[in-house]
């Protein structure tokens, strides 16, 4: 398989690694003690306890760089996917969609308005539990994700504590 094919293939199996990880490690009881500072509204400063993910997800890929340049080539591009993968993630996830910028962009249509949107719609649940749209470059239709927010009630919860925070039943940015 030619090295193009191995990154490209890594770069698309990435997203399934991260929704899995987003979804049952760190919404999970085992890492939801990281992952909590990128849910917590109040959250102040540069970082946050959350981008320890990074430094992990990064010490896995500068592995797989080793271990394929000394023991079995295929492995180095597949770092080189992940790295790609990480890219990706760092200007759509923590730039496009969270404005970790030092300049502000809201898409106003597209796909990268659906992005924004979905995960938008992940953060309107408060905790770990009820969530909806746990990929970061994959984005589902953004009233399939509402109706599973109405669908599970947290929206009616939500507005009966804070009647006057955003509402993404009502599709508001």
């Amino acid at each position: 398989m030619s090295a193009v094919l191995i990154v490209l293939a890594t770069v698309a199996m990435m997203e399934g690694v991260a929704y899995a990880v987003h979804r049952w490690v760190m919404h999970g009881p085992l890492g939801w003690g990281w992952h909590a500072s990128h849910h917590d509204p109040d959250h102040h400063g540069v970082f946050e306890k959350n981008d320890l993910y990074a430094i992990v997800f990064s010490a896995f890929s500068i592995a797989l760089f080793a271990l394929g340049s000394r023991w079995w080539p295929p492995l180095w591009w597949i770092a080189v996917g992940m790295s790609v993968y990480g890219v990706i993630y760092f200007v759509v996830h923590d730039g496009l969609v969270h404005q970790r910028w030092p300049f502000r962009m809201v898409p106003k249509r597209g796909y990268a308005r659906r992005l924004y949107q979905a995960h938008r719609l992940h953060h309107a649940v408060e905790g770990r539990d009820d969530c909806v749209s746990f990929g970061f470059v994959y984005a589902p239709p953004v009233d399939d994700l509402k109706a599973r927010l109405r669908a599970s009630g947290v929206l009616a919860r939500r507005q009966s504590q804070h009647p006057d925070a955003w509402r993404p039943d009502r599709g508001e940015d």
